[in-house]
Parts: structure tokens; sequence; C-alpha cells
């Protein structure tokens, strides 16, 4: 009766045990769940704000082509202004 006394003890305690060291990693699971969603929550603020500037950037260039291309074709103006006047010219020059 003894020995299935000790038995069963030796059982409680290692239960017991058991549920001590599976608390414990429970505690420390539930620190590291925070843990890490508070680092995904700072992640996805710096992925959001980094969207924001490259929505930004994409507006900047689209911005930036278009000036572009205005500023060729002020530049094909110029120089048709620059020819017609420089004929202008000849022709003054030719009536003299």
């Amino acid at each position: 009766m003894q020995d299935s006394f000790d038995v069963l003890e030796e059982k409680v305690k290692k239960a017991a045990e058991l549920v001590r060291r599976l608390r414990r990693d429970n505690k420390s699971l539930d620190d590291q769940l925070k843990e890490n969603k508070a680092k995904l929550q700072e992640a996805e603020k710096k992925l959001s704000a980094l969207e924001a500037q490259m929505g930004d950037a994409a507006g900047h260039t689209a911005k930036l082509d278009g000036l572009t291309a205005e500023l060729q074709t002020l530049r094909s103006e110029q120089e048709q202004v620059r020819t017609r006047v420089a004929k202008i010219v000849s022709l003054l020059e030719s009536l003299d």
C-alpha cells in the first residue's frame, strides 16, 4: 500500500512540475506574442508611411514627366521662332 502511495505521490509531483513548467512556457509565449504584436504594428505603420511616400513619388514623377514634355515643346517653339526671325532679318538686310 505504501509503495502505491509513493508511486502516486511521485506521479502527482511530476504532474505538478509539468504544470508549473507549462505555465512558465505559456507566460513566456504570451510575452513574446505581445512583443511581436507591437513590432508588427510598428512595421505596419512604417509600411503605410513608405507606401504614402511611394504614392507621392509617383505623383512627382508624373509631374516631372509632364514638365519635361512641356520644356521640350517650348524649346522646339523657341527654335522655330529663332528660325523665322533669322529669315525676317535676312530679308530686311537684303532690302538695303
